[in-house]
């Protein structure tokens, strides 16, 4: 699937007409951030001239707005405008705003002119007028807002599902037997999350077991991620969603008391009140598994009703179908390490002593897998065809398959295999480790180059 383009003609017809009409010529000496402006006016010549004045300044940290303006600059003579003055800041071109994005990823040292974020607030502002509770004039920021993109949908424009509906398992089905889930089991508590449900959503606010959790899912990262949202100094849990923005190709959440932004595969705030406050998400384990095998697991589990509230085309495939079967990303994000292709899925390990990767083909087939993560001894359940890996503690065992799906064999007997843990038959336990599966740009772009890939068997 190509990049994201929306329509210079469908943009323009958002914004207020104080947002594109004609500014006067600026001077060398006018604020950067009203010329940046003037980069997205209707009239052409306005456009022309603001990309003149930003090539005749000289300063590199007007780059990143012109690397914006070429998103709806596509072409003729304000492209060209543009493409000139990055040539003379850069010394260097690139054939398009995808391509541009990732050179910026690479080049910090840019930095942005004085009066940058205003210029946000007021250009994101054109979008939604929501946007500008998350970035406005000197707000709190961990990452380069520069990198900040418009996904486009508004606030909330992709919904979260807020203590949603459920049928018993026993009930008529609406779903199908491969149909892929979300499998979460907390105190007893079985739920099922179909992933064309969720393809729509992309969020859940609930309480499973007594636990206050989301599922932040990030489409674009191929990532479900699990996340206890009782965090430190707050009394109540926290209640996300999905803002509309996006950085590096991953979805930027935010939370309904502080509307601060949050990087949804690091489970961290990245900009707004929390920015700088260290919270971080605490993951619980989450499972991708078809219905059939959640079901015959869990017979009392719940599954999640289709009336969500909400007008959404529900059949398999709807969402997403041409972006999850393509090899390529839809936003622009860097891809530095080549072990594996981008989209690649992996199973990522985390929260233990170390973050860990396994490609997802090393379970082709249904494999158990005796591993390490630094210190920690694990062993991973999993099969490919359902995307479908569990880890847990091993404790210097050694374990392999046993007699049916939930049973394996360590240490010289039968062990049951539960959403919480491993239980022996003598009634020793190891526990379940959080994890989920996303894609390999994902894992491999958004942990710092932090974590480990265990090695193809």
């Amino acid at each position: 699937m190509p990049a994201f383009r929306p329509s210079r003609r469908a943009v323009l017809a958002l914004l207020p007409a104080s947002a594109v009409a004609q500014p006067a010529l600026p001077d060398r000496g006018a604020d950067p951030a009203v010329v940046a402006e003037a980069l997205f006016a209707v009239l052409e010549e306005t456009r022309i001239g603001a990309a003149g004045w930003f090539a005749a300044r000289g300063n590199p940290d007007g780059v990143p707005v012109l690397i914006r303006a070429l998103r709806l600059n596509r072409h003729g003579p304000a492209r060209a405008a543009v493409e000139a003055a990055l040539l003379r800041l850069t010394g260097t071109a690139r054939p398009d705003w995808f391509t541009w994005m990732q050179w910026l990823q690479t080049n910090p040292q840019l930095g942005t002119f004085p009066g940058h974020d205003r210029f946000l607030q007021r250009y994101f502002s054109w979008f939604d007028p929501g946007f500008p509770v998350f970035i406005h004039e000197a707000v709190p920021h961990r990452i380069r807002l520069e990198e900040v993109v418009w996904g486009g949908v508004g606030v909330d424009g992709i919904p979260a599902l807020d203590n949603p509906a459920f049928i018993p398992a026993g009930a008529p089905a609406w779903t199908q037997p491969e149909d892929l889930v979300f499998g979460v089991e907390i105190n007893g508590d079985a739920r099922a999350y179909p992933l064309r449900i969720l393809d729509w959503h992309e969020m859940f606010n609930d309480v499973i077991g007594g636990v206050s959790v989301a599922l932040a899912y990030c489409t674009l990262c191929g990532s479900g991620i699990l996340f206890e949202t009782l965090v430190r100094g707050r009394e109540q849990p926290l209640v996300f969603g999905s803002s509309g923005l996006l950085w590096r190709s991953n979805k930027l959440m935010f939370d309904r008391a502080t509307n601060s932004l949050w990087n949804q595969f690091t489970g961290e705030p990245v900009a707004g009140p929390l920015a700088h406050s260290g919270i971080r998400l605490t993951p619980r384990p989450v499972v991708i598994t078809n219905w059939a095998e959640w079901r015959a697991a869990h017979p009392g589990t719940r599954l999640l009703s289709q009336e969500t509230g909400h007008a959404r085309d529900y059949r398999p495939g709807a969402a997403y179908r041409e972006y999850f079967a393509s090899p390529d990303l839809m936003f622009p994000a860097l891809i530095d390490d080549r072990r594996l292709a981008p989209k690649d899925y992996v199973f990522a390990l985390r929260g233990a002593a170390v973050d860990k990767a396994w490609p997802l083909s090393l379970f082709a087939g249904g494999r158990v897998i005796n591993d390490a993560a630094g210190v920690l001894d694990i062993v991973l359940i999993g099969e490919a065809a359902t995307r479908s890996v569990r880890a847990y503690r091993r404790d210097g065992l050694e374990f392999r398959a046993g007699s049916a799906p939930d049973r394996l064999v360590g240490g010289g007997q039968a062990w049951r295999v539960t959403e919480a843990a491993l239980v022996a038959a003598d009634g020793r336990s190891l526990d379940r480790l959080p994890g989920h599966v996303a894609y390999w740009f994902a894992w491999a772009g958004y942990l710092g180059g932090q974590g480990e890939l265990a090695e193809r068997r």
